[in-house]
Parts: structure tokens; C-alpha cells; sequence
């Protein structure tokens, strides 16, 4: 891997990359406070309606995760320590895109009340917009990262593993979501019956676009194996299965125990939580090395080694 050179600093996070980050972090905290506590009343105070509750928080929760995932990209002052984050969300809303204008016909824009109106037409403006302002800061934030960091906290072989599995579950997850929600009626049961919260098309992508960018998230965690630039993603990681798990619990007696498929969705997130949240504390380790907290290329020469993983 190349290093920074002698007195070269790593990329900062451009100013257009936090505007995008607010915005997405305002939007995030209205769409999760309106699905989780409003949770009944989609079809007055969300962007279209959204018959069953569990699959309402469901989608809550995910947005609640998102709102975490902002508001600590926000506190960051490296784009290599929030490219993650921001990938994640560029993939979450180019695929809500999709399915938005999949879907137009669902959405409050002429129907409903004031409040469902002004969501309706909030939601498509954001998603006209951040969609192709992500994508055009990711390409900047890219084009002045001339050189790569040093790797100072190698990310250990057995988490590679645990996050290629469970990325791969959520992306194959994901995909048979959102292919089976591009109708404009019912749900394909071939594509999406393995799936144990209740369906409509316009959800079913929804919900796959959250399954598909965490996906994304995890593969690209692994291709930067370094725990000291993970913070972000592995708290939104850890966020992500808490809350589903809280959902899950609050909304038990809408679910049926012997569905084998409940069992193997709550099993993924019992191992997405600890997960998670090894990379959180890992993150968050001081290095050992008296120079660790400096560039590869500025520290003495002979110092720089990764440090060991536990």
C-alpha cells in the first residue's frame, strides 16, 4: 500500500461533503422519528402509507441509523475515516431513487393531508437531489486523496470473515428485496418469502436498499482493513442491529414464532450487534506505539510498524 509522503497531510472533508451530511442527517431524524413514533398514522404524517407498523419501524430503525451515521461523519475530520459512511449512504440513495420513481403513484403528492403532502414532496426533492450531490462529492473528496494512509490497526483475519458472511447475507438479502419489489402491485413471494416482516412493493425496495448499502458497507470495511478508520461504520453497524433487535422486541406478537425465517433474520442480527461493536472499541484503542498517532511517512524511521492484533 502507498504511503503519505514526508510533511503530506491526509485529506481533510470538504465543506460540500458536510452540507451533504447535514441535510442527509436533518432528513434521517425526521423520517425515523415520524416511522417510530407516528408509527400508525403513515398515512397522515409520512411521504406515502405504509400498512403494517413492524415494517414501518422497521424502516424507523434503519433511518435512525443513518441519522447516527452523519452526525459522527460530521465529527470527523478525515475523509478516509468517513469514505465508508458516505459510499454507504451514496448507495442507500440511489436506490431509494429507483424505487421512488417506481413507485410515484404511492406517494402523498396530491392526496392525503397538508403534513402528508409536504413529507411527499420533501422526500422526492431529497431524493432528486442527495443522490447526485453524494456522487459528486465522492468524487472530489477521491480526486484530492492523492495517496493512501498507513494501515495502524490491522483488521484481525476472524472479523474479516464474521463481516464477509454477514455482508454477503445482507447484500443477497438486499438484491431479492429490491428485484422483488420493482412491481407496481404485488410483492413476488419467489423473491422476497424468506423475508419475516409483511411487504408491499414500494417497501419491499426500501428496505432492500438499506439491506444492499449496509452490505456495501461491510465489503468496503473489509477492503480498508484498518479498525483505526472504521469508527463511523462500526457504531452505524452496531445502531443498525440494536435498534431492528428493539423493533423486533416491541413488536413481538405481530410475529410468528415458528417461522424459521424469523429465527435466521434475528440470528444475523444478534451477530451484526458484537460485531459491531469489536470495531467500535477497536476504533477507539489507543496504539501502543509512541509515534502511532502520526503518519507512517512522518514518524522517525523504524517506527511505523502496524500495531499488533490482539
Amino acid at each position: 500500500m502507498s504511503r503519505l509522503k514526508p510533511g503530506q497531510r491526509a485529506a481533510g472533508v470538504h465543506s460540500d461533503t458536510r452540507a451533504v451530511l447535514v441535510a442527509f442527517a436533518v432528513f434521517t431524524l425526521l423520517a425515523s422519528s415520524q416511522l417510530l413514533v407516528l408509527t400508525a398514522n403513515t398515512d397522515q404524517y409520512f411521504a406515502w402509507h405504509i400498512h403494517d407498523e413492524l415494517t414501518a419501524a422497521f424502516l424507523g430503525a434503519a433511518y435512525a441509523a443513518g441519522f447516527v451515521l452523519s452526525v459522527l461523519a460530521l465529527l470527523q475530520d478525515r475523509w478516509s475515516h468517513i469514505r465508508v459512511g458516505v459510499v454507504t449512504v451514496t448507495a442507500f440513495t440511489v436506490l431509494t431513487l429507483i424505487a421512488t420513481l417506481t413507485h410515484l403513484h404511492l406517494f402523498h403528492l396530491t392526496a392525503g393531508g397538508p403534513v402528508a403532502r409536504f413529507a411527499a414532496w420533501l422526500w422526492l426533492a431529497v431524493y432528486l437531489v442527495i443522490p447526485v450531490a453524494c456522487l459528486v462529492v465522492v468524487g472530489g473528496q477521491e480526486r484530492s486523496r492523492d495517496r493512501a494512509e498507513a494501515v495502524r490497526r490491522p483488521m484481525p483475519g476472524w472479523l474479516m470473515a464474521l463481516l464477509a458472511a454477514q455482508g454477503a447475507a445482507l447484500f443477497a438479502a438486499g438484491a431479492a428485496l429490491f428485484a422483488g419489489g420493482a412491481t407496481r402491485h404485488h410483492v413476488p413471494k419467489d423473491w422476497t418469502g424468506f423475508w419475516p416482516l409483511p411487504l408491499a412493493p414500494m417497501t419491499s425496495q426500501a428496505a432492500g436498499a438499506w439491506l444492499v448499502a449496509f452490505g456495501l458497507a461491510a465489503a468496503m470495511a473489509i477492503r480498508e482493513r484498518d479498525l483505526s478508520r472504521l469508527l463511523v461504520p462500526a457504531v452505524t453497524y452496531t445502531a443498525f442491529g440494536a435498534f431492528e433487535l428493539l423493533v423486533v422486541l416491541r413488536y413481538r406478537t405481530q410475529l410468528t414464532a415458528d417461522n424459521p425465517w424469523l429465527w435466521a433474520y434475528l440470528a444475523v442480527l444478534a451477530r451484526i450487534v458484537p460485531t459491531g461493536a469489536y470495531g467500535w472499541w477497536a476504533a477507539q484503542r489507543r496504539p501502543r506505539a509512541a509515534y502511532a498517532g502520526t503518519d507512517a511517512a512522518e514518524r522517525p524511521s523504524g517506527v511505523g510498524q502496524p500495531e499488533p492484533v490482539d
